[in-house]
C-alpha cells in the first residue's frame, strides 16, 4: 500500500501506513501560515482492504466545527465522487473504506484542478465574444485569468464574479464552471439578454498558487485574500492588486464572490451588512436577488447563514464589503457547503459538483430579474 499527495492540488502527511485498518495521517499546514483543513491524496496497492485511516491533527483545524455531519469524499477515475463513511471524534477524523479497485482518491470536497482551470478557460475563449485576458502573475509566477464576456461600452453595465479566493473551497469553481456553459450558450435565451445588457468579467480562480500548493485559505506568501481587499500589495497579494485594479478601470454594477462554508450545511448569501453606505435601493436589490435564486434553486436558501455586522462594524478588508462600499453597487458572498445542503439533502454524493454547477446556472436567473436595477 502506498500513500501520496505529489499532485495539482494534493495535501496529506504520511504518519503510518503500515496497517491498513489504521493508517495515521495528517494534514499540511498551509504555507506561512497557521491554516488547514484541505486534504487531498491517493491510496494505491488497498483494492479489496478494509481502510481505517486516521487525520491525526483534525482537531487543530482552521474549522472543526465542519468536521461534525461531515463525509468525506472519493473517487476511482477522479471524475464521480462519492461520500464515504467518516466520523469524527476525540479530535481525530476518521475515514472508512473499502476500495474496489487498485488506486482510489479521498479529497475534503471534489477537487479543481488547475489542469481543469486550464481547460475550462481554453473551451471559454473560443466561444464568441469572449477575451481571456491575464491580468498578471501570482507570487509563484502563475497566470491570473480573467475571462471577459462581451463588448464594453458606455451603456452597459459590468458584471464582476470571482471564485477561489480560498484555493480549498473548490466547490466556488465548480459553481463558475456551470455557470459559464450556460453564460456561454448561444441559445440560451436569459444568457442572451444578460450578455446584450452588461459586460461580464469573470475570475475562475483567484488564488492558483494556493490551488495548486493544496491550500485550504491563503496564498503562496500566506495572505488570506478575502482580507486583503482594502490594502493589497504586489508583493503579499498580487491576485487581489491586479484585479482590484482592473475593476477600477471597468466600474462594478453587480459583484458576486463565490465560496465555500466549512461549518453551515447550506446555500446563503452573505451582504455587505455594516457598510454604512450602503443604501436602502441595495439591501433591497440583496433580498430580491435572493428571493429570485430561491425560486430558481430549491438548493439555496435564506434562513440560515451568518450573523449580521451592525452598522459601522463591517471587515472593510474584505471583497464584499469593499466592493459594496468603493463602487455603490449590489455586492454579495455566495457560500456553499462542503457537507450535505440539509435543507434538500442528496446523502449518496452530498453538495457534489453537478449540484455546483446547476446553482451556478440558477444564479443566471436571479442575475436577470434585478438586472434592470443594477444601475
Amino acid at each position: 500500500m502506498k500513500i501520496t499527495s505529489a499532485f495539482d492540488g494534493g495535501n496529506i502527511e504520511v504518519v503510518a501506513a503500515d496497517q491498513p485498518d489504521n493508517v495515521r495521517l495528517n494534514i499540511r499546514v498551509d504555507n506561512a501560515s497557521d491554516h488547514f483543513q484541505w486534504f487531498y491524496f491517493r491510496v494505491s496497492g488497498a483494492r479489496g482492504e478494509a481502510l481505517r485511516m486516521r487525520l491525526e491533527n483534525a482537531g487543530k483545524a482552521s474549522f472543526t466545527d465542519g468536521w461534525v455531519g461531515y463525509q468525506a469524499v472519493a473517487s476511482y477515475d477522479r471524475q464521480r465522487w462519492f461520500r464515504v463513511p467518516t466520523q469524527y471524534e476525540d479530535q481525530i477524523l476518521t475515514i472508512a473504506h473499502t476500495p474496489d479497485a487498485d488506486a482510489v482518491y479521498y479529497a475534503y470536497f471534489a477537487p479543481y484542478s488547475q489542469e481543469r482551470h486550464a481547460d475550462l478557460v481554453a473551451r471559454a475563449q473560443l466561444a464568441d465574444g469572449v477575451r481571456l485576458e491575464v491580468l498578471g502573475s501570482s507570487c509563484d509566477g502563475r497566470d491570473i485569468d480573467l475571462l471577459v464576456v462581451g463588448e464594453p461600452s458606455e451603456d452597459k453595465r459590468a458584471y464582476w464574479i470571482i471564485a477561489r479566493q480560498h484555493p480549498g473551497e473548490t466547490m466556488a469553481e465548480w459553481l463558475i464552471d456551470g455557470l459559464l456553459e450556460r453564460l456561454l450558450d448561444p441559445e440560451d435565451p436569459v444568457a442572451r439578454k444578460l450578455r446584450a445588457d452588461a459586460v461580464f468579467y469573470v475570475v475562475p480562480c483567484m488564488n492558483p498558487d494556493g490551488a495548486f500548493r493544496g491550500h485550504l485559505r491563503v496564498n503562496a506568501k500566506g495572505a488570506n485574500l478575502n482580507r486583503e481587499w482594502l490594502e493589497p500589495t504586489m508583493e503579499r497579494s498580487p491576485e487581489v492588486f491586479l484585479v482590484r485594479e482592473r475593476m477600477e478601470a471597468t466600474g462594478v454594477d453587480f459583484f458576486l464572490d463565490v465560496h465555500g462554508d466549512e461549518g453551515l450545511p447550506y446555500n446563503f448569501v452573505a451582504g455587505p451588512d455594516g457598510v454604512t453606505s450602503v443604501t436602502e435601493r441595495l439591501a433591497k436589490l440583496e433580498d430580491d436577488f435572493q428571493a429570485a435564486l430561491r425560486q430558481a434553486s430549491p438548493d439555496f436558501q435564506s434562513e440560515h447563514g451568518y450573523p449580521k455586522a451592525e452598522p459601522g462594524e463591517a471587515n472593510m478588508t474584505m471583497a464584499t464589503n469593499y466592493i459594496a462600499d468603493a463602487f455603490g453597487c449590489l455586492s454579495m458572498t455566495l457560500e456553499q457547503p462542503f457537507k450535505d445542503a440539509a435543507n434538500n439533502p442528496l446523502p449518496a454524493v452530498g453538495w457534489s459538483p453537478a449540484r455546483c454547477r446547476k446553482l451556478g446556472v440558477a444564479i443566471l436567473d436571479a442575475l436577470y430579474a434585478v438586472r434592470d436595477r443594477l444601475r
